[in-house]
């Protein structure tokens, strides 16, 4: 029989979802980790392009370890809401708290009127585009398929749009070149950069007919959140990150060769046959950091695929109060819930902030925007991304623990009935141990089919 303690569930498994349970574990409390999927990863998994080998196993492996805490209960194929519902874990289950760590799945709508109609008629969204992107190569995926033509258009500005223009890209390309016979693959695309490798064969890019993709950005280049700026900038650091970012931009531009329009904001759809067709786009000013757009400057550019990346939100989960696109919190250094007792939200459903550097500014708070909004290149960058989250965790985490020490632990027949309970969801799919269940799930990597 265990001794007495708090049990806390924590909904969802990756970057602020592990750490929550690493800390909470750390301190005796026992844990109950809901996952969605079969892996705990998150969009390490889905979100972050593939070709980030070596950081994606890395930053993998140290959810791995967190999970494998013996106080943390890895429950998978649990989704929150049609599996198991808030009211069900507080008055059935009796946890001492619980921890929402879901994440940002829902693409942020893009702005254009009656758009949404045309969703997989002309339009994909950033989530699910680069979802497939990550995927495709293993022959045991059956999700949805996307096709990538030329000439496409992609509507961001973050970088997370520039990895979706990397994507269209590279696609494109190795499409070009197997119609020449000739086959390469995404990695040494990547790696290498386009011209490089169609030098490679003596050709340029000219050659193979394409036009490329355009990247539609309402600010300008050097207002992309490309290089850091302290909390309070002077003008000489704010001269200093335009330079910074114009480098960085044109240097992955003049790598993977796409097109770029600065201060363009799309209004309107163009339909031809009852698909989406292309654009309508007004020129924008920037007035004291604010976009203006100017109404007598207007642009219309067909193209026959529309991407839309420009941020993802939290899902709306039925009994969960929302402030906007948000969760409605009481509490900022906990998360703690509005109408809810002992129930907190973690990383991007509080902030619902548009990049990583926001969230990261919002120093309390666990940074799940590290995977919905990347705001690096190299592995590096994106690995202090990660660290710097997972210190904002320790410190949200460590006030959450102080609440839970002013209540009363759970009782040893409480937490046995909770394991009890954990066990039946674990004994449906089958899961006994935590590293058996990753090593077989883990899905088919490219690197290991191309050699």
């Amino acid at each position: 029989m265990p001794e007495s303690a708090h049990f806390v569930a924590i909904i969802g498994g990756a970057v602020a979802g592990s750490e929550a349970a690493e800390k909470m574990a750390a301190h005796g409390v026992h844990v109950a980790v809901f996952e969605q999927n079969d892996l705990p990863y998150g969009k390490i998994e889905t979100g972050l392009p593939k070709w980030h080998v070596k950081l994606r196993d890395s930053q993998e492996r140290k959810i791995d370890d967190k999970l494998r805490h013996p106080l943390v209960n890895f429950i998978p194929c649990v989704r929150f809401e049609r599996d198991i519902t808030l009211s069900q874990l507080r008055n059935e289950w009796g946890f001492s708290a619980v921890l929402l760590a879901t994440g940002a799945w829902r693409d942020r709508p893009l702005p254009v009127p009656g758009i949404d109609r045309f969703l997989n008629r002309g339009l994909y969204y950033q989530n699910p585009f680069v979802a497939w992107f990550n995927q495709k190569h293993d022959p045991g995926y059956t999700g949805p398929q996307f096709e990538i033509p030329d000439n496409t258009i992609v509507i961001g500005g973050g970088l997370a749009s520039l990895d979706v223009v990397k994507i269209v890209m590279i696609e494109t390309t190795r499409e070009a070149l197997a119609k020449r016979g000739i086959i390469t693959d995404i990695l040494t695309l990547e790696k290498r950069g386009i011209p490089d490798v169609l030098s490679d064969y003596g050709l340029t890019f000219d050659d193979l007919g394409l036009e490329g993709c355009t990247l539609y950005y309402r600010r300008k280049i050097t207002d992309m959140p490309l290089s850091s700026l302290p909390e309070n900038p002077t003008e000489h650091d704010l001269e200093t990150a335009a330079r910074v970012r114009q480098k960085i931009f044109d240097n992955v531009r003049k790598k993977f060769l796409f097109n770029c329009l600065e201060c363009h904001t799309p209004i309107a759809t163009v339909v031809k046959q009852n698909r989406l067709a292309g654009l309508v786009f007004h020129r924008t000013e920037i007035i004291d950091g604010c976009v203006r757009e100017l109404m007598d400057q207007e642009i219309v550019k067909e193209a026959p695929l529309v991407i839309s990346a420009i941020g993802s939100l939290p899902e709306p989960l039925g009994e969960i109060p929302m402030n906007g696109d948000t969760y409605r919190v009481k509490d900022m250094d906990t998360g703690a819930l509005e109408g809810f007792e002992n129930v907190f939200a973690l990383g991007n459903a509080v902030t619902g902030r548009g990049n990583i550097k926001e969230s990261q500014l919002h120093g309390r708070l666990v940074s799940q925007k590290v995977v919905d909004e990347f705001l690096a290149w190299n592995p590096d960058d994106y690995k202090l991304i990660f660290d710097r989250a997972e210190i904002n965790a320790d410190e949200k985490v460590s006030e959450i623990r102080r609440q839970l020490q002013k209540q009363t632990q759970l009782s040893p027949e409480q937490i046995e009935h909770i394991d009890n309970r954990i066990r039946q969801l674990q004994d449906k799919v089958q899961f006994t141990d935590y590293t058996e269940w990753i090593a077989s799930h883990l899905p088919v990597r490219m690197e290991n089919m191309t050699g």
